[in-house]
C-alpha cells in the first residue's frame, strides 16, 4: 500500500524533474487519493480503455497530470516508462496538462481551472439520462459514476459555481468531486484570496459533504469516498493534504509549480524508505494494481458484457438504439426528416432552427441540450421533457443562467457519447469562450447554437449586439463557425452539424426574418461558399452571409437598374470553403475579378483574405428598432449600391 503510493509520487516527481518544468506539489500530496480511489472503487480496466459503463475520472487539476501519467503506467493503461520520461516534450503521449484522445485513459482535456469538474456534470448528466431510458428492472446497462479530483482554484473559478449550482439542483447523485485541499495556492496561502465555508456552501446547493481530515487516512477517506455513492445528491468530499509532503517546501506555494531536483528527490527517497532509482518502480506496485483496480476492472467489464448479450436478446429494440448511442452512430434521411424551404419563405432563421431541431432530436436519440433562459427567444430545446431528478428520461436542459457552465456541460456530454447542443445570445457566447476553445481541441463534435447574430437585434442595443464575435469564432482552430443565410440554409447547417464527427459546430443565427430568394443543394452549401446567383459579364462580386445575403441580392437588382452586374456569393462558413481545392474556389472568386465587396454586420477583420473592400462594422451598435438600427448603419440595398459604385 505505501510502495504503490511512493511509487505514483516518485514516478510524479521524477517526471518533473526530467523536464524541469512541472507541478510536484499536488504529486506528493494527492497520491493516497487517487491509489485509494483506483484500487478500491473505480471501475474500469485498460482491457477496454472506452468501455462504456466504466467509471469516469476526470483530473479537474489538469496541472497534475505527472500523477495521473504514473498512476495511469502502474495501472496497466498504455503509457511506458519511457513516456514517462517524455514528460511535456514534443511529441510525446504525456503532454503538460491532460489532452484527451492523445493519452490512453484520459477522460477530459482539462487545465483550465474549474473546466474538468463542470465536464463532468456533463458526463454525470448523461450517465443519469441513459440510466432511466435504458436500464430494466433486471438488467443494468448503465451504472456508473463520474469522479473528478480538483484543488482550491477549481472551486475559486466562476465556471465551477456555475455547475456545481446546477448539478446540485438535478441532484446528480453519482457525481462525486474529491477536494484536494491543501490551503496553497499559486500566490500564497488560500486565507489570502478565500474565506469561504466549503461545508455550508455545499450544503447550500444542495450537495453532500463529506470531510476527510488527513489525505493519508485511507480508511477514512474510502468510507467518505462510499458514503458518497450511497447519498441521492453529488458529494463534495474535502481531503485535507499538504502540498509537496515530504519536501523541504512542503506546505508552501513554492512547491506547487516548479520542480523539487534530482538531489533533494533522492534525499526524499531515503526519508520514505523508497530504495528504487529514477524511473524505477517496484513490482509490488505493479502486482498491487493488478491485484485491485483490474482485477475488478476486468470482471466488471466481463459481466457488463453477458448482461448486454442478454438486454439484446430481451430488448432487441432498445438494444439497438442504445448501441447507436455508444457507438455514435446514427442514420437519418435528411430530405424526408427536416423537408425544404420554399422559394419566397420567409422566417427567422432561429424560428428555423425552432422547427427543426425537434424532429431531429427525434430521429437522433442521442441528442440532449437546452438554453441558457432563453428557450423562448432562441427556440432551442430538448425533447421528452426537462430533465430533472424527477424525470431524468428529459432531453431538454434548463441551464438556467449560467453560459459558462453551459458550454463546459455540452463538452461534457459529447465526451459521454451524447451529442450535446447549446442555445444562447450570440453576445453571451464571450462566457462561453473557455470551453468553445475546448470543444475545439478535443475535437468534439459539440453543436453550440446562438441567436440574435447582430446589431439587428435592436431595442436591447449595443450591450446585446455582437460585432467581434464572429472574427474570434473564425479565428478558433478546429470550429467550424456556419452563418446561414435563410431557411434553406439553416436545416443544411443543423444536418452538417450533426454529420461532424471530429469538430464542433457554431451555428449564428438570425432575430429577424429573412427570405429564401434562391435555393442551394447541400453539397454546394457545405463547401462553405457558393454562387448564389449571377449576371452576365459581371465586373464585380458581393459576398456576404446570414441576413445579408438577402441585402447582396436586393443590391444586385438595384445595380443592375443602372447596368452594373455583380454575382452575389454566399459564405456561411469561411472554414468549410478554405479546405475546398484551388479549382473551386477559383471558380466561386476568379482572380480575375478584383472588385470584390464583402458584407456582414460584424468587424471586418476576417473577410480581408477573400476581398480587398469590407462593408462590415467597425464600431459597437445602437439601441433602436431594427430596422432603423440597419437603415442608421447603413446596411440598405440602397447604402449597399452606393458603396459599390464609388469604389
Amino acid at each position: 500500500m505505501d510502495l504503490s503510493i511512493n511509487a505514483l509520487r516518485f514516478l510524479g516527481l521524477d517526471q518533473t524533474n526530467e523536464a524541469n518544468s512541472g507541478h510536484p506539489g499536488i504529486v506528493l500530496g494527492a497520491a493516497p487519493v487517487v491509489y485509494e480511489l483506483f484500487t478500491k472503487h473505480l471501475n474500469a480496466t485498460p482491457k477496454k480503455s472506452d468501455w462504456f459503463d466504466r467509471d469516469r475520472f476526470v483530473l479537474s487539476a489538469g496541472h497534475g497530470s505527472g500523477l495521473l501519467y504514473a498512476l495511469y503506467h502502474i495501472a496497466g493503461y498504455d503509457i511506458s516508462m519511457d513516456d514517462l520520461k517524455a514528460f511535456r516534450q514534443l511529441d510525446s503521449i504525456t503532454p503538460g496538462h491532460p489532452e484527451y484522445g492523445m493519452t490512453d485513459g484520459v477522460e477530459a482535456t482539462t487545465g483550465p481551472l474549474g473546466q474538468g469538474i463542470s465536464m463532468s456534470v456533463g458526463m454525470a448528466i448523461a450517465e443519469a439520462n441513459l440510466r432511466a431510458r435504458f436500464n430494466k428492472d433486471d438488467l443494468k446497462v448503465v451504472d456508473h459514476y463520474t469522479y473528478t479530483l480538483c484543488g482550491d482554484g477549481d472551486l475559486q473559478e466562476g465556471v465551477t459555481q456555475e455547475a456545481m449550482s446546477l448539478a446540485g439542483h438535478l441532484g446528480l447523485s453519482r457525481l462525486i468531486v474529491l477536494y484536494d485541499s491543501n490551503d496553497i495556492q499559486l500566490d500564497g496561502p488560500t486565507k489570502d484570496a478565500n474565506s469561504e465555508n466549503m461545508k455550508l456552501k455545499a450544503e447550500a446547493i444542495n450537495w453532500d459533504y463529506e470531510l476527510v481530515e488527513d489525505a493519508n487516512d485511507l480508511k477514512a477517506l474510502s468510507k467518505a469516498i462510499e458514503n458518497a455513492k450511497a447519498s441521492d445528491k453529488p458529494t463534495l468530499v474535502e481531503i485535507k493534504s499538504v502540498i509537496g509532503l515530504g519536501s523541504s517546501l512542503a506546505g508552501t506555494n513554492d512547491v506547487h509549480g516548479k520542480p523539487i531536483g534530482k538531489e533533494e528527490t533522492d534525499q526524499m527517497r531515503k526519508d520514505f524508505d523508497y530504495p528504487y532509482g529514477a524511473f524505477e518502480a517496484p513490482k509490488e506496485a505493479y502486482e498491487d494494481f493488478k491485484n485491485t483496480f483490474l482485477k475488478r476492472g476486468d470482471s466488471a467489464l466481463a459481466k457488463w458484457e453477458e448482461t448486454l448479450k442478454t438486454y439484446k436478446d430481451k430488448y432487441p429494440k432498445d438494444y439497438e438504439t442504445f448501441m447507436s448511442i455508444v457507438e455514435n452512430r446514427f442514420n437519418v434521411n435528411w430530405d424526408a426528416l427536416i423537408g425544404k424551404a420554399e422559394i419566397g419563405t420567409s422566417e427567422a432563421t432561429r424560428a428555423t432552427i425552432g422547427n427543426i431541431l425537434p424532429k431531429v432530436s427525434e430521429a437522433i436519440p442521442s441528442m440532449i441540450g437546452g438554453s441558457a433562459d432563453l428557450a423562448g427567444s432562441t427556440k432551442v430545446t430538448g425533447n421528452d421533457g426537462n430533465f430533472t431528478k424527477e424525470n431524468p428520461k428529459g432531453r431538454n436542459i434548463n441551464f438556467g443562467v449560467r453560459e459558462h457552465a453551459m458550454g463546459a456541460i455540452v463538452n461534457g456530454l459529447n465526451l459521454h457519447n451524447m451529442r450535446g447542443f447549446s442555445g444562447g445570445f450570440f453576445i453571451f457566447s464571450d462566457y462561453m469562450k473557455p470551453a468553445l476553445r475546448l470543444a475545439s481541441l478535443q475535437h468534439l463534435p459539440a453543436t453550440f447554437i446562438f441567436t440574435h447574430d447582430s446589431v439587428a437585434v435592436g431595442e436591447d442595443g449595443p450591450t446585446h449586439e455582437p460585432i467581434e464575435q464572429l472574427s474570434m469564432f473564425r479565428a478558433m482552430p478546429n470550429m467550424t463557425t456556419i452563418r446561414p443565410a435563410n431557411a434553406v440554409e439553416t436545416r443544411h447547417a443543423l444536418r452538417f452539424a450533426m454529420e461532424s464527427s471530429s469538430t464542433p459546430t457554431s451555428l449564428v443565427l438570425t432575430r429577424q426574418g429573412t427570405e429564401v430568394i434562391e435555393d442551394v443543394s447541400y453539397e454546394d452549401f457545405q463547401k462553405g461558399a457558393y454562387i448564389v446567383r449571377d449576371k452576365d459579364d459581371f465586373e464585380g462580386i458581393l459576398i456576404a452571409t446570414g441576413s445579408e445575403v438577402e441585402l447582396a441580392l436586393h443590391a444586385q437588382d438595384e445595380l443592375a437598374k443602372e447596368g452594373i452586374n455583380v454575382r452575389v456569393v454566399s459564405m456561411p462558413s469561411q472554414e468549410l470553403f478554405n479546405q475546398q481545392n484551388a479549382t473551386y474556389k477559383q471558380k466561386v472568386l476568379p482572380s480575375t475579378v478584383q472588385k470584390r465587396v464583402a458584407v456582414e454586420l460584424g468587424a471586418p477583420d476576417s473577410w480581408y483574405r477573400y476581398a480587398n473592400n469590407v462593408y462590415a462594422l467597425d464600431r459597437y451598435g445602437l439601441s433602436a428598432p431594427g430596422d432603423v438600427a440597419l437603415k442608421a448603419l447603413g446596411f440598405t440595398p440602397d447604402a449597399l449600391k452606393e458603396y459599390y459604385r464609388s469604389l
